[in-house]
């Protein structure tokens, strides 16, 4: 993480000295939150490595063997590291859910502050629900200037709209907290009737904010507990949104990700308790390649439940299952 953390300074270096980014709020607002956002977030790769060292170190030194030997059985020997898993794996979850979002608003803050953070979105034909009766139409939005282009509400009465208004864009003014179409053309319509008006400018106020524009999905689900994202969820769903994928992996992940603890730490203690000829190095090399791969599947997961139509719970869980199955071998190797 130390490594992690000066490489992330290399690359921000510039842009925080520019904008006078405090000593104190470097080390304490961001990077004490930037080691524990990322720490957690691998923590069941990096308990691995560690089950790894320490237990090869043991099966090197011919531990493992007089353990074995005393009659102690191997599954008495698994014990402790399963006391360990569940106590890490359990902090794990509770910082996922709980205290790593509220970590993630002070860091985001800071980098907003003090790093050029440029939000875009990058849509077409955009589409939100914004009541029960109520559709908002764009058919692109800046949010550098809080433009949209093609400007559509209308207004349902059951299946039937009654009101519509069009116009060339609509702009959000942040003194009148309205959105002010220009442009624009009203119709009304009662049945075979219709009316319309036609004008330069219009005040609207909808229930609609330019942040929910700003292409940072990945920042936004960052910084909610598991209560707020399901409320935010729900709320992106009624909205008609695309991206609902993107926050149910969010969702899922921050309980299978503390899970694989247990996965990791039985197939490290399988793995490398047994005594070989290359040693802790040959183990390390090993326990790194399954610690790739296994970084590998959750990236295929996760792709196939954007692209491919995947349900998001799957694509968090089947790495999980994947080398749960693989643990089970590897256990049915190991020295008894």
């Amino acid at each position: 993480m130390l490594i992690a953390c000066i490489f992330d300074y290399s690359e921000k270096m510039d842009d925080f000295t520019e904008r006078g980014a405090p000593f104190l709020g470097l080390i304490f607002d961001y990077y004490f939150n930037f080691v524990l956002f990322y720490g957690n977030m691998f923590s069941p790769l990096l308990i691995f490595i560690t089950v790894i060292f320490f237990t090869s170190k043991m099966a090197s030194q011919t531990e493992i063997v007089a353990i074995l030997s005393s009659g102690v059985s191997f599954k008495r020997l698994l014990f402790p590291y399963l006391i360990c898993s569940i106590i890490l794996a359990s902090m794990s979850l509770m910082l996922n859910h709980y205290l790593i979002p509220n970590a993630n608003k002070v860091r985001i803050k800071f980098e907003e502050d003090y790093f050029k953070m440029t939000f875009r979105n990058y849509d077409n034909n955009i589409h939100k629900q914004i009541g029960d009766n109520d559709f908002v139409y764009f058919e692109k939005y800046n949010v550098q200037s809080d433009i949209g282009y093609k400007f559509t509400l209308e207004h349902y009465k059951g299946r039937e709209m009654i009101f519509k208004i069009s116009s060339d864009y609509a702009q959000w003014d942040s003194t009148k907290e309205a959105w002010v179409a220009h442009n624009y053309i009203k119709r009304y319509i009662n049945g075979d009737k219709e009316r319309m008006e036609r004008g330069k400018s219009l005040d609207t106020i909808l229930d609609l904010h330019p942040a929910e524009f700003e292409e940072r999905l990945e920042y936004t689900t960052q910084m909610m507990s598991t209560p707020e994202l399901d409320e935010y969820i729900e709320r992106e769903t009624l909205n008609g949104s695309e991206n609902i994928t993107y926050h149910l992996i969010e969702k899922h992940q921050r309980t299978s990700v503390p899970f694989a603890t247990f996965i990791m730490v039985f197939i490290g203690v399988c793995m490398s308790s047994r005594k070989v000829r290359g040693g802790i190095g040959a183990h390390l090399a090993l326990g790194l390649l399954i610690a790739v791969t296994y970084i590998f599947a959750i990236k295929v997961a996760s792709v196939y439940a954007t692209n491919a139509g995947l349900s998001p719970f799957y694509a968090c869980w089947i790495p999980n299952i994947l080398y749960g199955i693989m643990s089970i071998y590897i256990y049915r190797s190991a020295p008894k």
